[in-house]
C-alpha cells in the first residue's frame, strides 16, 4: 500500500475471507431503473469550487469518499453500517448487561478501537468544519441503491481515520477531544475492529434481535431502508457467513495493531495475487506515518516501492500515486481511483502548507542546539539536511535515501514480483514506477515526537530506545497511550505495561517483537553515542 507458494484457498473462498462478514450486492449482469451504486460521502464538508486548492484539499482529506461508498466496495472494505452497528451493540450488551441499545454504547465501542469523536480539529484552514458527530472522524458514509427502490447505508474509512491523531497536553497525556489531521492515529486498531464485526455478525446474524436493535439505534430509518436490511442485506450477509463456516478470522491475513496497518496484504487481496501461506505469513505491518513533508519525496510507501516517473518529487505525480492507495484501503477499483486524482492533487496542495503540531512538552533548547550538530553528523545523510534559524528547525534538503539498515525485512520482501506486475497492469503504469527489493525509505522526521512507537513496523517504544538498542523492549502495550517526554515515546513500566492508575482511552494491544514482521532489531545508529550526545539529539528531535 510477495510471497512464496500460491495459496491453496479457492478463489471464491479467498474473496469471502477478505470480505469480513462479506456483504456482496453485485448485480453486474443488468441495470435496474433507479439504482445508485456509487455515491459521494455525506460527511464531505461544503467547499467553494473557487476556493484555494489547499482549502479544497483539506476538505477532501477529512471527508471525501474517493469512490469507496459504492456497491463494489461493499464486496471488499466497506460495510452496511446499520447492520454492523447493531451487531456491535448486541455484542457489547452481551459483555455488559447494563449497556443500553443506544448511540452512546455504539460510540463507546468504536472509541475502544481507537476511533475519534473530537470536539475540535487543529491545523486545518479556516472554515473547514466536517460533521463527525454521528460517526467517528474519517468514517465516510452514504446511502446507495443497489437495485431500484433499495436503500443501504454504506460506511468506509477515509484519509482522516488513520491520519488524524489525538493531541497531547504538556504532561504527555492524550487529549482525544482535540484531533490533529496530518498526524498518525497511533491507537486505531483495524484488526480488532474488523474482527469484532465478524464475530458479532456470526453470533447475531440469525438472531431477530439484530434487526430490532438496528431499528432502535436508527429510528430515522424509513420503510424502504428497513425492508432493504431485512430482505436484501441480511440474507446476503448470512450467505457470506455460511461461506466462512469453519474460519475463525474475518480476513486471511493480520490487519495490523493499534497505529499499524497491512496495506500490502490488502492490495494483494484486491488485485488477486497470492498471499504468503494463504495470508498467515503476509505480516507486512507498517506504522501509520506523520504526513508532514511527504510532498518532498519522489517515492512513496515505507519501502519506496512506488516511484514517480522521472524520479522527482512532483506533487502531481505523487497525487496520482496516492490515488492508488484507495484501492487497498477503501476497496476502490483502480479505474475509479484514477478519477479522483484531482481531489488528491488538492490534498497535496494542503500538505504543502501543513506543518506538524509543535512538541507540547519541555525542551532544553541549549542542549537541542548541541543535538543539531549530532544530527548533522550522523542523521542528515539519510533523513535530510535541516536549517535552524527560526523557532523550529526546517528541512533544507531531503535526500530520498532508500536502503538496508538491518531492520525486519519481511514487509519489504512481501512486495514481490507478482504484486509489482499486478500494479503495473492495474492501469497505473504511466504514473507508478514500481521499484522493489531496495530495503526501506528513510522518511523526513517532521512530527517525530507524535509517531511513537518507531521503525517502519512500530517495534521500538521510544526515541531513547531507538538510539540505545539495549533499552528496546521485547513486548509492550500500545493504543490509547500517554507519552513520556523524557524518553519521547510510550509511557510504560519496565515490563512494557501502562503505569498503574493510567486509563487508556482506547483498548491497548501487545506488540510482540518475536513475531514475524515485528522484529525490533537494526537501525543501530546511536548506540555508540555518548550519553550526553544522545540526550542532546533527543532534545533536537523534539523540535522537528
Amino acid at each position: 500500500m510477495n510471497d512464496q507458494p500460491a495459496t491453496t484457498v479457492k478463489p471464491r473462498k479467498r474473496r469471502a475471507l477478505w470480505t469480513m462478514f462479506g456483504v456482496t450486492l453485485a448485480m453486474a449482469g443488468y441495470a435496474v431503473l433507479g439504482a445508485e451504486r456509487n455515491v459521494p460521502s455525506v460527511v464531505l464538508p461544503p467547499a467553494d469550487p473557487a476556493a484555494p486548492a489547499a482549502v479544497r484539499g483539506a476538505v477532501a482529506f477529512v471527508g471525501s469518499g474517493f469512490g469507496g461508498i459504492s456497491q463494489r466496495s461493499l464486496e471488499t472494505n466497506a460495510i452496511p453500517w446499520k447492520l454492523a452497528a447493531a451487531a456491535l451493540v448486541l455484542e457489547e450488551e452481551a459483555r455488559d448487561a447494563q449497556a443500553p441499545s443506544d448511540q452512546a454504547t455504539l460510540r463507546r465501542v468504536l472509541v475502544r478501537f481507537g476511533f475519534l469523536f473530537p470536539e475540535r480539529l487543529i491545523g486545518l484552514p479556516d472554515g473547514v468544519a466536517p460533521d463527525f458527530t454521528a460517526k467517528p472522524l474519517g468514517m465516510t458514509h452514504g446511502t446507495i441503491a443497489p437495485v431500484g427502490g433499495a436503500k443501504v447505508e454504506v460506511a468506509n474509512l477515509g484519509c482522516a481515520a488513520c491520519h488524524s491523531g489525538v493531541s497531547y497536553d504538556a504532561a504527555g497525556n492524550p487529549v482525544p477531544s482535540v484531533a490533529a489531521p496530518g498526524t498518525p492515529n497511533t491507537s486505531l486498531d483495524l484488526e480488532s475492529y474488523t474482527q469484532a464485526i465478524f464475530t458479532a455478525m456470526r453470533r447475531f446474524g440469525e438472531d431477530p434481535a439484530l434487526l430490532a436493535t438496528a431499528e432502535q439505534l436508527f429510528p430515522e430509518m424509513d420503510w424502504r431502508e428497513r425492508a432493504s436490511l431485512r430482505w436484501l442485506v441480511l440474507p446476503l450477509a448470512q450467505s457470506r457467513l455460511a461461506d466462512l463456516a469453519g474460519q475463525d478470522r474475518a480476513m486471511p491475513f493480520p490487519n495490523g495493531l493499534p497505529g499499524a496497518t497491512n496495506g500490502v496484504a490488502a492490495l494483494k487481496s484486491q488485485l488477486r495475487t497470492p498471499l504468503r501461506e494463504g495470508g498467515a505469513m503476509d505480516r507486512g505491518l507498517v506504522s501509520i506515518p506523520e504526513l508532514a513533508l511527504r510532498d518532498q519525496r519522489s517515492r512513496l510507501l515505507t519501502d519506496g516501492a512506488y516511484a514517480a516517473p522521472g524520479g522527482r518529487a512532483d506533487p502531481k505525480a505523487l497525487a496520482a500515486i496516492t490515488s492508488f492507495f484507495t484501492v487497498p484501503s477503501m476497496g476502490v477499483h483502480p479505474g475509479e481511483a484514477r478519477s479522483h486524482q484531482g481531489e488528491v492533487e488538492a490534498i497535496f496542495a494542503w500538505l504543502a502548507t501543513y506543518r506538524s503540531p509543535p512538541f507540547p512538552g519541555p525542551v532544553d533548547r541549549e542542549r537541542a542546539r548541541q543535538g543539531l550538530a549530532v544530527y548533522t553528523r550522523d542523521c542528515a545523510s539519510c533523513h535530510g539536511d535541516v536549517r535552524w534559524d527560526g523557532a523550529r528547525p526546517e528541512l533544507a534538503r531531503y535526500t530520498d535515501w532508500v536502503g538496508n539498515v538491518g531492520t525486519d525485512p519481511l514487509r519489504a520482501d512481501l512486495f514481490d514480483a507478482p504484486l509489482a506486475a499486478a500494479v503495473v497492469q492495474s492501469g497505473y503504469a504511466d504514473v507508478i514506477t514500481v521499484k522493489t527489493g531496495q530495503g526501506y525509505a528513510a522518511p523526513p522526521l517532521a512530527g517525530l515526537w507524535s509517531s511513537a512507537p518507531y521503525l517502519h513496523n512500530g517495534s521500538v517504544q521510544s526515541l531513547e530506545a531507538l538510539l540505545d538498542p539495549a533499552r528496546r523492549l521485547a513486548r509492550f502495550q500500545v493504543g490509547g497511550h500517554a507519552l513520556d517526554w523524557q524518553t519521547v515515546g510510550l509511557r510504560l513500566t519496565p515490563e512494557g505495561r501502562y503505569p498503574a492508575g493510567y486509563l487508556p482511552f482506547a483498548a491497548p494491544q501487545w506488540v510482540d517483537t518475536a513475531l514475524p514482521g515485528l522484529g525490533n532489531g537494526g537501525h543501530t545508529f546511536g548506540k555508540d553515542l555518548a550519553d550526553r550526545e544522545r540526550r542532546s539529539l533527543i532534545e533536537f528531535l523534539k523540535l522537528l
